[in-house]
């Protein structure tokens, strides 16, 4: 029996214990911090052996393989030792690569990668082809597998990912743009951070697809030192493409497989030059997944309609208010995080109705600069988001927590309500909530004004 240490108890720790328990290794789960109270009774559920608060490293050295947590640096002395002693050290994503027969769409970037990930998904899902959401944003592919294949999978990869890959083969991959971000974990070097993302690409043949992002400085340099052997297509904001899609601010036109397809940019909810740019990487791996021009289009108008409808109160101090309050669960309230790029103060909480709030971890911990809980009872989402969050505070008045918002906002931040929970704590419904956020937004001042 083959022997497995996992380090790291989280979402996609977890997920590969349990997969490799089912595939008959000999687990063992080291975590240096707490492991939550649920993970725990799952991991003891299963008969899988684990530990908290340190490592042991003569456990750990003596594994056959080990899954290491992608927020683990290489460099961390445990890790070095392992890997000075041969033993296979891998991510989440390798190790449930291998027991997937499904096709691989992966997306990684600096920057759009998960609003990308979310509308591949959604456009696939849509056309209802039989696929699978894992990775950065979604729950733990190998976690999934455990019940369930697909015939594709969209999976969001995150450089620290990517390097914990060996075999991991996608069919098609979209690096959406490079910009100089973790370069601690890359010995400062912007060439080597470059390298990590063009990673993804590695294990791709000519029968692959590679969609690149046309106006990048940084994936153009990579291109220099990075032989792609797949067949490539661009997107861009400036040129037409012969293969790939393009905008000019008015149309998003793709060109892929032969096929020719035109979509009104005012039918796209997400708006923004960047986000065009990610409505443009996501059709065309859509596309390529075989979506036709009819549902391509009619994914792009259901995800403007999908029932987490983001609203516009108004603007103080360069910092905007939106009222999601309809977002009462928690894949409408990874859509809101998703969809900016600002730092957000995000307002959540409410009754929960059996949350599983892994999914929002990654989107938290990459975009939110304050959780201001709103409920009864926030014990819950304090403890899921303790760990992603540096600023967390609770209250049951929302008054107040749009007068917190105020206070935390600087120009450019986004206070956005998407409460991810229903409102029957504290409101009649959904409706009452938002109308009472637009109601404390709309009496702010300006603390500019005298």
């Amino acid at each position: 029996m083959k022997r497995l240490a996992i380090l790291g108890a989280g979402e996609s720790g977890l997920g590969a214990a349990m997969l490799a328990k089912q595939k008959g290794y000999a687990v063992f789960v080291s975590d240096a911090g707490q492991i939550s109270t649920a993970r725990k009774a799952d991991m003891e559920r299963l008969e899988i052996a684990f530990e908290e608060g340190h490592h042991s490293e003569e456990k750990i050295l003596n594994a056959d393989l080990i899954i290491k947590s992608p927020g683990i640096s290489p460099k961390t002395e445990l890790v070095a030792q392992a890997s000075q002693a041969g033993i296979p050290i891998i991510d989440e994503l390798e190790f449930a690569f291998g027991y997937s027969k499904g096709k691989v769409i992966a997306i990684t970037g600096t920057n759009g990668k998960t609003t990308t990930t979310l509308l591949t998904y959604h456009l696939m899902k849509e056309a209802g082809l039989d696929v699978g959401l894992a990775g950065n944003v979604g729950k733990s592919w190998a976690g999934q597998l455990i019940q369930e294949d697909h015939e594709w999978w969209v999976i969001e990869c995150s450089s620290y990912q990517i390097d914990g890959m060996v075999d991991f083969k996608p069919s098609v991959a979209i690096l959406c743009n490079i910009t100089p971000d973790h370069l601690d974990r890359y010995e400062y070097k912007i060439e080597n951070y470059i390298d990590s993302k063009f990673g993804i690409f590695k294990n791709m043949t000519s029968e692959d697809q590679a969609i690149l992002f046309a106006e990048d400085a940084f994936t153009k340099q990579g291109l220099k030192s990075n032989k792609l052997s797949t067949s490539t297509l661009w997107v861009s904001a400036l040129e037409v493409q012969k293969a790939g899609a393009w905008t000019d601010g008015e149309m998003l036109t793709y060109a892929v497989a032969g096929e020719s397809v035109r979509v009104p940019v005012d039918t796209v909810s997400l708006k923004g030059k960047h986000n065009l740019l990610n409505a443009l990487c996501a059709g065309t791996a859509a596309m390529i997944a075989g979506v036709s021009d009819v549902d391509l289009m009619l994914g792009f108008q259901t995800f403007k309609n999908a029932p987490h409808r983001m609203e516009l109160i108004r603007e103080v101090d360069g910092v905007k208010y939106i009222n999601d309050s309809k977002g009462t669960n928690v894949e409408a309230t990874a859509y809101a995080l998703a969809s900016y790029d600002n730092p957000l103060i995000w307002i959540a909480g409410g009754v929960d109705k059996g949350n599983d709030y892994a999914v929002l971890l990654s989107l938290a911990n990459e975009k939110v600069k304050s959780l201001i809980c709103l409920g009864k009872d926030n014990e819950k989402l304090k403890t899921a988001f303790a760990t992603e969050i540096a600023d967390i505070r609770e209250t049951q008045d929302i008054t107040e927590a749009v007068s917190w918002g105020q206070m935390l906002g600087e120009s450019g931040d986004v206070v956005l309500l998407s409460p991810a929970c229903a409102s029957f704590d504290l409101f009649k419904n959904y409706e009452d909530r938002g109308i009472k956020f637009r109601g404390a937004v709309e009496k702010l001042t300006s603390k500019t004004v005298s």
